[in-house]
């Protein structure tokens, strides 16, 4: 089943600064900080929501295929797109732009300074959701336009799909969280997301809940929750060989459950094989620098829970 994957494709500039930003910040001069950091240590990783959710649907066996925009300077990651044979057809480049990417600089306190700059993400609205003749989608982390216009798209071709609005969903108010709800068949959240969810719109998750097929809340070490048919499924959370990096863990779990409503898994199957898909993303450093064979993750998750139902 083709998978509409609806979000950003972005780049990772993670930087290590070998000291303590306690040690170059005084309190008292917060008001006039100026600060520089030297940062020996960097690296550039491909990042993105619809390019690590692909990339984890790829190695599940699943049918990826990507919507995003991205700027003037792509080509290392459209490169990449081809050598792994993620087609690119409904990757729109916009003229004049950078590619949307993230600065993060890291302490040895592992606190953290992000910038993020959209780019040419805030243009996503451009590309339409009809065009890609999907069976299945997710609206993920976009633009805000993008995100609204590509879920009202899913529904008017009545494409079943996930919405899971990540850390953009502080820019919208309670009544468009409701409106993507009611757009939506299920929706993923954290744990933090899904009490400002609630927060917003002044609803219980068991109350959402009923307006969609699954509600999924993701809890980090804790597992995580499916909340359907009236039901609240626990998944457990799966223990990774180690705890090294968890950006994309959340993509990683996303793939999992993508991949199990594709292929009519229950949803106890399919949270199972979400939370080994994070396990193993966990391990790595990146989004994608994972490199596991479907037997591979088929053998994590017998081990863990029994045998995969494929």
């Amino acid at each position: 089943m083709t998978t509409l994957i609806c979000g950003s494709l972005a780049f990772d500039n993670i930087m290590v600064f070998p000291d303590r930003f306690k040690n170059h910040i005084l309190p008292e001069q917060i008001h006039i900080l100026n600060v520089a950091f030297l940062v020996p240590e960097m690296r550039r990783e491909f990042g993105g929501c619809a390019g690590n959710i692909a990339y984890n649907l790829m190695l599940l066996g699943g049918e990826p295929m990507i919507m995003a925009t991205v700027g003037d300077d792509a080509a290392p990651y459209l490169d990449r797109l081809d050598r792994l044979g993620l087609a690119r057809t409904h990757v729109r480049q916009i003229s004049g732009s950078f590619t949307a990417q993230a600065f993060i600089t890291t302490d040895l306190d592992d606190n953290q300074i992000t910038a993020f700059h959209p780019g040419a993400m805030s243009f996503s609205h451009l590309n339409k959701v009809e065009k890609a003749n999907a069976r299945l989608g997710i609206v993920a982390p976009d633009g805000r336009e993008g995100m609204m216009q590509h879920a009202r798209d899913f529904a008017d071709a009545s494409v079943p799909f996930i919405f899971d609005p990540g850390q953009g969903l502080p820019m919208f108010s309670g009544d468009e969280l409701l409106d993507f709800i009611e757009l939506a068949d299920y929706a993923c959240f954290n744990d933090y997301e899904a009490r400002l969810l609630c927060d917003r719109t002044g609803r219980s998750l068991e109350q959402l809940a009923g307006s969609l097929k699954a509600l999924i809340v993701t809890r980090a070490g804790e597992g995580s929750e499916i909340y359907a048919d009236g039901v609240r499924h626990e998944i457990p959370c799966v223990v990774a060989d180690e705890i090294l990096d968890p950006t994309g863990c959340g993509d990683a779990y996303r793939s999992g459950l993508l991949y199990g409503i594709a292929n009519g898994f229950d949803w106890l199957t399919t949270g199972r094989l979400a939370a080994v898909m994070g396990a193993i993303k966990i391990a790595h450093r990146g989004g994608q620098n994972h490199q596991p064979s479907r037997e591979e993750i088929a053998e994590r998750y017998r081990k863990a829970f029994g045998a995969l139902p494929w």
